[in-house]
């Protein structure tokens, strides 16, 4: 589970960072994915072979039958940014990255389950020390004391976002940018409750699957369903936050990005174009070595 989403996580983020960064992250992956999991769980020898061969296998896949869709995905937004936009259309941008990444998961959830059924307690007691650890620095992030503070950090984070795509932002879309912060419905003590609400049911699931000799199949099954409640919460009440969020969220960005001029929608499309090209070169590369290979 821990394998298979740390693994999709990396991904995005390399998918939505800078161009040189992505391509970069992405040749590097199986290993920087290697280390990030390896700090998590503490594999043994015999697990380390089985977790990187899975880590490689997934890295394969992924580059041979995914990169082309996002590069198709990024280059239909794209041209459908140059305008104005709805928040409909955000919203609809963002199911349709969901549907991409669909298959990636449900890859790696096939890969991972051998090596979640490996795990020992000492493993498990160190993912949920991790856990600890990690919902920490997340509230030093986001839960400061003074509300303030903690208002500045949450327009600092945004700005960051939209000064990556747009370039330099005016003090009328900064004044945007605090008011929507202001305005917005995040509770961060309510999402951090549902983050270690679903890490002790994921410990827990661990632990059954283990314990009771689930067969690798049925254990998939399980895993997945885990992880589609960890994206999409089965408590209805954090549902329905989820929702006034994702509201709130695609009604932000088209309001952002209606405000920007051509200097900014320039900037935009120039990041979109070279992600695109990024993740062609990257397929392309795959496909030069497996010829170099057949020869």
């Amino acid at each position: 589970m821990m394998i298979k989403r740390k693994i999709i996580i990396f991904c995005c983020f390399a998918l939505l960072s800078g161009c040189s960064l992505l391509r970069l992250s992405y040749n590097h992956g199986p290993q920087l994915t290697w280390w990030w999991i390896d700090s998590y769980a503490g594999f043994n020898n015999e697990q380390t072979s089985l977790v990187k061969h899975a880590i490689d296998q997934w890295f394969d896949w992924h580059r041979d039958s995914q990169l082309l869709h996002y590069a198709d995905w990024l280059s239909a937004v794209r041209e459908q940014a140059d305008g104005e936009i709805t928040s409909t259309q955000v919203c609809q941008w963002s199911d349709e990255l969901q549907k991409l990444m669909a298959p990636s998961i449900d890859h790696a959830v096939h890969l991972s389950t051998p090596v979640v059924l490996s795990l020992n307690k000492t493993q498990w007691h160190h993912i949920e020390r991790r856990f600890a650890k990690n919902n920490d620095e997340l509230r030093n992030d986001f839960l400061q004391a003074n509300l303030t503070d903690r208002h500045k950090a949450s327009i600092k984070r945004t700005v960051k976002r939209i000064k990556n795509l747009y370039g330099d932002i005016t003090e009328t879309q900064r004044q945007l940018i605090n008011t929507s912060v202001a305005t917005s419905p995040f509770n961060p003590e309510l999402w951090l409750a549902e983050r270690q609400r679903r890490q002790q049911i994921t410990l827990q699931i661990f632990n059954q699957l283990v314990e009771d000799l689930i067969p690798v199949e049925q254990a998939s099954i399980v895993l997945r369903n885990t992880l589609e409640h960890t994206i999409r919460s089965d408590d209805p009440d954090y549902r329905a936050y989820q929702l006034r969020m994702t509201e709130f969220t695609c009604d932000f960005i088209a309001r952002m990005h209606n405000s920007t001029n051509q200097t900014q929608r320039r900037h935009m499309h120039e990041k979109l174009t070279n992600w695109e090209k990024d993740l062609r070169a990257l397929f392309e590369e795959r496909r030069r070595i497996d010829a170099a290979e057949t020869r």
